[in-house]
């Protein structure tokens, strides 16, 4: 195995060095050449949601389409809406909760209920850039409390008589179609949503290539009957990815069993780590060969860190990483 190559295939920004540490090739695997039923437990496939079946639905497709026992979506999309829809299979479910920091973007077709005047509209949308005040509709799946959204972009796209295309680069958690209701109300003439598809979720955009079931379906198959993994490899990603936005830390191998059974990660165990750290950020370990361990919880600054040969730095909040996938090196 070329081990120079395997090292730049998860991108990390400058860390710094605490220990020089090196890792068994026995025990983990690179993620880009986990086999593929390692792949099944650690992938993230970016399906692109048909118009119809509820995401719940859709996530149910994926767990039977390659044979697996767990599936989960990031971010519920309507039956009505179309678009990307993360999907982490096996353990990755675990890790989905983080593209929720993230924003995410929608083009939206809203129908005003009468005739409008295209200065007054962008004025208005110019309002509801920032945070807003918004309640749930009564068919949501979340409590119905109001709450604050930020909008950070609304943009005027195009227009065909009362039909509005609109691009919304917001919060996670925002309701679209509450929004343009709330357009319509403060326009006086109303509004309704008619399409909506995301083409953003956190770092992850449309133009990345999103997957059709079908696709995925012609992939299993040609690695099911044909043995061949190429095309199911493009469609699915390493869970890695997805930890792109939030600071880093690389543990030695001799710590990763010790967090996979329930331990919190000390000074010791930490190779290198991102530069930035700040006490009670929320971080991404990993192992030397860039396999996700799980998300922690910083208790001390960088400087801290550095400075300090002992002491427990972060605390685990949720484990990615089965345990027994390295030897025990702890008593």
């Amino acid at each position: 195995m070329d081990l120079q190559r395997n090292k730049k295939l998860i991108q990390f920004d400058k860390l710094i060095q605490l220990t020089e540490s090196v890792t068994d090739d026995r025990f983990g695997y690179y993620p880009y050449y986990r086999p593929i039923p390692i792949l099944f437990d650690y992938g993230l496939v970016l399906i692109d949601k048909p118009s119809g079946p509820t995401s719940h639905e859709v996530a149910s497709w994926v767990k039977r389409i390659l044979n697996i026992e767990k599936s989960g979506h990031s971010g519920t999309l309507d039956p009505g809406a179309t678009g990307l829809l993360p999907m982490g299979l096996g353990e990755s479910t675990k890790a989905l909760s983080v593209l929720l920091l993230g924003p995410k973007e929608y083009y939206s077709i809203a129908r005003f209920h009468s005739n409008f005047d295209r200065d007054i509209l962008e004025k208005i949308l110019l309002e509801f850039h920032g945070d807003i005040y918004q309640r749930p509709p009564q068919r949501s799946s979340v409590k119905r409390m109001t709450r604050i959204r930020r909008i950070h972009e609304i943009e005027y796209v195009e227009e065909n008589k009362n039909l509005i295309l609109l691009r919304i680069l917001c919060q996670a958690g925002t309701y679209i179609r509450k929004l343009i209701y709330d357009i319509g109300e403060i326009m006086g003439s109303g509004a309704t949503m008619v399409e909506l598809r995301r083409t953003r979720v956190s770092h992850f955009f449309e133009r990345d290539g999103l997957i059709k079931l079908h696709d995925l379906y012609n992939a299993f198959y040609l690695y099911k009957k044909k043995n061949d993994e190429e095309n199911l490899r493009n469609v699915i990603k390493p869970i890695e990815t997805c930890f792109k936005e939030i600071p880093t830390v690389v543990i030695r191998d001799t710590a990763v069993d010790a967090l996979c059974h329930g331990a919190q990660l000390a000074i010791p165990g930490i190779s290198e780590i991102s530069p930035s750290i700040q006490k009670d950020d929320l971080v991404a370990i990993y192992t030397l060969k860039g396999e996700i361990v799980g998300l922690a919880q910083s208790l001390m600054n960088i400087n801290e860190i550095v400075s300090n040969k002992n002491g427990i730095a972060f605390t685990m909040k949720r484990l990615i990483m089965k345990p027994n996938t390295y030897p025990k090196g702890w008593r």
